[in-house]
């Protein structure tokens, strides 16, 4: 199942222990992100998984950055 705010993301319980992936792919958003904070380069990603595209990398960082937020209820505030 794709997500409806990240359409290149897919979440299937058969795929990855249902962590994030690549959609078509069982490349794991967390890969991606771990290697983009380890110094790899798009460029690098590209070349090593050529079923990946530029746009997929994005995909993840929007994830990745999407996640990064908390949701803060009214109770929680308190």
């Amino acid at each position: 199942m794709t997500l409806p705010d990240h359409p290149r993301i897919s979440v299937d319980p058969a795929v990855c222990g249902g962590r994030p992936t690549v959609a078509g792919t069982r490349m794991r958003v967390s890969d991606i992100l771990d290697a983009l904070a380890s110094g790899a380069s798009e460029a690098a990603l590209l070349a090593d998984f050529p079923y990946i595209s530029l746009e997929d990398i994005r995909a993840c960082l929007a994830y990745g950055a999407a996640s990064a937020h908390p949701i803060v209820t009214a109770d929680a505030a308190e």
